[in-house]
């Protein structure tokens, strides 16, 4: 949908949408519980009734549908800078567990091999390189995007 489009799809569905609030406020009296002394006594219905009800629902309908598809081809472009913005944010929130094991993993370089920090050494390896993995690969989608 072209963005001159949505202008006058909001702007119809605007004006059906206060066509069928004026006529059910007006007719308030008619959707009355079916229990009341007003229903009792009202005529009965004439045959067009229901073939013109219908009508003012089916196009009611469409009306909200047209909105529906301009909101939608209002939002398509946010959809796609949110989502970018997005996959950046998480992945400054995975490399922020990278910034903080580095000074443990500097710590224990010495005993990467054996020592008594080898364990210590190797957990914060693995813990970083995941991360580093997620932020790495978290803003490199964000760029094809």
């Amino acid at each position: 949908m072209r963005p001159e489009n949505i202008g006058r799809a909001l702007g119809i569905g605007l004006r059906v949408a206060g066509r069928i609030a004026g006529q059910r406020m007006g007719g308030g009296a008619q959707n009355a519980p079916a229990h009341s002394a007003a229903t009792a006594s009202a005529p009965p219905a004439v045959a067009g009734d229901g073939v013109r009800g219908r009508v003012e629902g089916q196009a009611a309908g469409r009306a909200t549908a047209g909105v529906a598809r301009g909101v939608r081809g209002f939002l398509r472009p946010f959809r796609r800078v949110g989502g970018i913005l997005w996959l950046e944010v998480t992945g400054a929130f995975f490399l922020l567990p990278v910034v903080v094991f580095a000074p443990k993993l500097w710590s224990t370089r010495a005993s990467w091999a054996h020592g008594p920090d080898h364990r210590t050494f190797l957990l914060t390896a693995g813990v970083m390189a995941v991360f580093l993995y997620l932020g790495v690969s978290s803003f490199w989608r964000a760029r094809k995007r």
